[in-house]
């Protein structure tokens, strides 16, 4: 199918468009204009039809020193495309509960897997000895039906250094500190309480290229360990847009980005090239140029097993701006004047999420708004919170029947995994338990092999898996 770059990034604008001023970017008191970042995931089905399942603004993350406080009720990271990819999770979820109970006979993009199919898969029910490739999931994302993500800014990391190389009123890139040995990017397991702001830069360092970064923020922010977006896109390349839970649930085989579209302006044809690139049929297909590059060498063009495998997508551009962009923001087009001073601009606080399952919400620092984060509780948690997402996905799998034995072999594991509690002692304890089940371990391997071989010096944000629902 040929990709129509701006009728995409028109769809998502417009379902923003339609949501109440109280959730959009406003003019201060004081005269500072607002913008926000946008994202959102749009369906392709074989007739062309296009959906905006999900979309999302925000533009920031969670402190490393407040994961331990979160217990799943706080979102870790709010930046537009994160959150877009969470909502389309819900999305997902929402169509599996709505098929698991009947109140849908059939969805457009999820379908249920019989009991004929899973048993056709290799090794897909049966756990061997070394040989984890299970793939049993109830559902499937629909083989005909394309996935899209629109994006209203450059993602955050190596993907926009150049742009951010450009924004500067001196581009000398600033000297890089000595490290210590014990402290370098190769022992990660000593990062989190050495020092992330230089190991895992933001904005600093810009000559370093092809590198993982964290979320940028102001030098006088708390540290995070959120990386930016570029890398975690270029990581969904490996385990699709499904998230543990929903992947418990739903086969990951399909449910891979097809094409990325960003505005021409936020576009850089080498960062982009260098941060999600294989650097198939590329004369500068080196390390630096691609660093996806090793992946294409594994077996089988990256196949880590149950249904996990590297598959790169396509960069577009659309000549359409984001009312609320930063550049809109900065030139704002007022009627039948011309400004001669451009207003001084700032980040939304507020972060949006929406689903075409009739989802919608504003929250602020991670929760709902009119809610703190400093006294996380359940009521003031996202329906896209790790809490959140996992009740959905274990309230699905609580719809699901177990009619006879080929259901007991498929179904169970699945509900055993994410604490469905069928008996005694089946029940997993914690969000690390549902993490570590062995149905995830090629997940794991996919996950664990773009890290090693594309995504070096990646950090684990961790301190937010012990909470049980």
């Amino acid at each position: 199918m040929t990709v129509d770059s701006d009728l995409i990034a028109s769809l998502v604008q417009r379902e923003f468009g339609k949501l109440p001023t109280k959730r959009k970017p406003v003019i201060r008191d004081n005269g500072l204009h607002e913008w926000v970042p946008l994202s959102g995931i749009v369906s392709e089905e074989k007739d062309g039809r296009l959906t905006c399942l999900a979309l999302a603004t925000g533009m920031k993350c969670l402190p490393s020193s407040k994961l331990p406080q979160a217990q799943g009720n706080v979102l870790h990271d709010w930046h537009a495309e994160v959150l877009a990819i969470r909502a389309f999770n819900c999305f997902v979820l929402d169509e599996c509960r709505a098929l698991a109970s009947g109140s849908k006979s059939s969805s457009p993009f999820i379908r249920r897997r019989d009991g004929a199919e899973i048993a056709a898969i290799p090794n897909s029910v049966e756990l061997h000895n070394g040989d984890e490739n299970w793939h049993s999931q109830p559902f499937a994302w629909r083989e005909d039906v394309i996935l899209h993500m629109y994006c209203s800014e450059a993602p955050c990391g190596d993907a926009s250094m150049e742009l951010t190389m450009a924004s500067q009123e001196d581009a000398t890139p600033w000297s890089i500190p000595v490290v210590p040995q014990q402290e370098t990017l190769s022992i990660p397991s000593i990062v989190p309480d050495s020092a992330p702001d230089t190991l895992l830069p933001g904005r600093a360092y810009f000559s370093q290229l092809g590198i993982v970064r964290r979320k940028p923020s102001r030098g006088d922010a708390p540290s995070t360990l959120s990386k930016s977006c570029s890398d975690k896109l270029s990581l969904h390349q490996c385990m699709s847009l499904l998230s543990s839970p929903t992947s418990l649930l739903v086969s990951p085989e399909h449910a891979y980005i097809s094409t990325l579209i960003l505005p021409t302006s936020q576009y850089s044809a080498s960062g982009c090239k260098r941060a999600f690139s294989d650097g198939q049929g590329e004369k500068d297909a080196g390390s630096q140029q691609a660093r996806m590059a090793p992946l294409v060498a594994q077996d089988s063009n990256g196949n880590q097993g149950g249904g996990y495998n590297f598959r790169p997508f396509t960069v577009k551009t659309t000549d359409i701006e984001f009312a609320y962009s930063r550049r809109a923001a900065s030139n704002p087009q007022e009627p039948n004047s011309t400004p001669t001073v451009k207003p001084k601009i700032t980040p939304s606080n507020l972060a949006v999420a929406l689903t075409a399952s009739n989802r919608v919400e504003t929250t602020l620092n991670g929760v709902l708004q009119g809610h703190k984060a400093s006294q996380a509780h359940i009521r003031g948690s996202s329906f896209t919170s790790r809490r959140r997402l996992w009740s959905s996905a274990v309230e699905v799998a609580s719809l699901l029947p177990l009619a006879n034995a080929q259901d007991i072999g498929s179904i169970q594991p699945v509900q055993q995994a994410l604490g469905v509690p069928i008996s005694a002692g089946t029940r997993a304890k914690t969000y690390r338990d549902l993490k570590g089940s062995s149905l995830l371990e090629p997940r794991r391997r996919a996950k664990q092999a773009a890290r090693d071989l594309a995504l070096k010096g990646w950090v684990r944000n961790i301190g937010d898996e012990d909470f049980v629902l």
